[in-house]
């Protein structure tokens, strides 16, 4: 159980792996994740990471925007 905790605490710190991405892997929710966080983290850290991804588009697919055109052909030419 600890080596899925250290796992989870991993991708929970990342900006690339959102809460969904998460729930995939592990099963979990945002919110038993943020349990998870708050259980195993110092007070501080804690604190420091969740001003980090409240509101961060990253961390939710559904707050993404996805555009089938990275970018434009023009800005290359």
């Amino acid at each position: 159980m600890l080596s899925s905790t250290d796992n989870i605490i991993k991708l929970a710190w990342s900006d690339k792996v959102s809460f969904e991405e998460i729930k995939r892997i592990h099963g979990l929710s945002e919110s038993e994740v943020i349990k998870i966080m708050r259980k195993n983290l110092k007070s501080k850290s804690f604190k420091i990471w969740r001003k980090r991804v409240t509101g961060r588009t990253r961390k939710h697919e559904k707050k993404r925007n996805f555009s089938s055109r990275p970018f434009k052909l023009d800005d290359y030419v």
